[in-house]
């Protein structure tokens, strides 16, 4: 990913920085990365990822720890 790229992230994450999700949009993908590890990205669609808040709204993965 290119420097160029506006990461965000949650005013909920922790205040120093090292405990952050970040999230940007590009080519029509929304992107994902941990602060801890900023190589890794995940990419996904706005529907999938409409689709996944959702699921946890309702609660389908409370049980995930």
């Amino acid at each position: 990913m290119g420097n160029d790229i506006k990461w965000q992230k949650s005013g909920f994450s922790g205040g120093g920085g090292e405990q952050c999700l970040k999230t940007t949009e590009s080519n029509g993908q929304i992107l994902f990365r941990e602060s801890g590890n900023p190589e890794l990205t995940i990419t996904t669609s706005r529907e999938k990822l409409a689709a996944f808040i959702l699921g946890v709204k309702a609660g389908e993965f409370d049980h995930v720890n």
